[in-house]
């Protein structure tokens, strides 16, 4: 086994924690800014870094198991990195639809007046 990175009674819990928060943070201002058609930009590009970030959390819970760290340490990367690789990659096209179905809806509006 190889020298643990970190005290995993003390730590391993602020991967998933932060993660977590952060996410929240980025879907709620996914649900309040793409069905009005806001931000278009700026959701996509944070929703893409959210994906990112899980997927470097997804790579450094695999170098952590792979090494031999202790299971509390690789597990709060690993996990974390594979929900939010999953979940948030999963969800782009989601949000991309919305913004997609706005922007079909203002059209048909303007054609309509």
């Amino acid at each position: 086994m190889a020298q643990p990175w970190f005290d995993q009674q003390l730590y391993s819990w602020i991967p998933g924690a932060t993660y977590g928060v952060v996410a929240g943070i980025v879907g709620g201002l996914v649900g309040w800014l793409a069905p009005r058609g806001r931000a278009r930009s700026f959701v996509l590009r944070a929703w893409v870094g959210l994906w990112l970030a899980g997927v470097i959390l997804l790579a450094v819970g695999l170098v952590a198991l792979f090494q031999g760290q202790p299971f509390g340490i690789w597990y709060g990367f690993l996990l974390t990195g594979v929900i939010g690789t999953l979940v948030v990659g999963a969800n782009y096209f989601t949000v991309k639809i919305t913004y997609r179905r706005v922007e079909e809806r203002k059209l048909a509006i303007r054609d309509l007046l």
